[in-house]
């Protein structure tokens, strides 16, 4: 369904008609270890926006992250992936206030999942929110571009906003992608959107 303009501005995409952006899907996670979005990126958009609403793990500190499949594979392993990270956070307590890049998060070439988000708490109260950006997966030319921006509750009682940015580093084209945990369950909800 489209989004009226009002809804397209609010998700980041104003300027565009509003048959431009179309909900594709929405899945939600209740202890699950992962949700999987399949054969949806197609030739029919040229962006991909995925939003991540109280995402919240089973195992407390959990890192979330993504990967995807091209259309000649199926196991969310092979995609080698170059990424930067950086992250802010604050405290509570007001003791602790960083900027810093995360090598911990970033990828040169790996094939692992993609890391979103810092550590997330798993207290009921405890969540992660945020977005990822995927840029024309279906050309059979170029490499995928990425950005991802999650906010995180710690659970240290901390604020924490993660910064990523990459590319998948492969030219066929890519249809699946996947998101979980590091380890552990989580509940959680993923919405697709369809950018032309």
């Amino acid at each position: 369904m489209p989004l009226g303009a009002n809804k397209a501005a609010i998700m980041g995409v104003a300027g565009v008609s509003t048959g431009d952006v179309v909900l594709l899907s929405s899945q939600t996670a209740s202890g699950d270890g992962s949700l999987t979005f399949t054969g949806l990126m197609t030739s029919t958009y040229g962006e991909y926006i995925f939003k991540f609403y109280t995402v919240n793990p089973a195992t407390d500190e959990g890192y979330f992250g993504f990967q995807c499949n091209a259309t000649d594979t199926a196991d969310f392993n092979d995609i080698a992936i170059t990424s930067s990270a950086f992250r802010a956070y604050h405290n509570e307590a007001d003791s602790q206030a960083v900027l810093t890049y995360n090598a911990d998060a970033d990828q040169a070439q790996g094939t692992a999942f993609q890391r979103l988000s810092d550590a997330t708490g798993n207290g009921a109260d405890e969540h992660l929110a945020g977005e990822l950006h995927i840029f024309n997966p279906s050309s059979t030319t170029y490499v995928k571009h990425f950005i991802g921006l999650t906010q995180t509750y710690q659970s240290g009682d901390m604020a924490s906003q993660q910064y990523c940015a990459g590319y998948l580093n492969d030219t066929t084209a890519v249809d699946d992608i996947q998101f979980k945990f590091a380890s552990g369950n989580f509940d959680g909800k993923i919405k697709m959107w369809g950018v032309k």
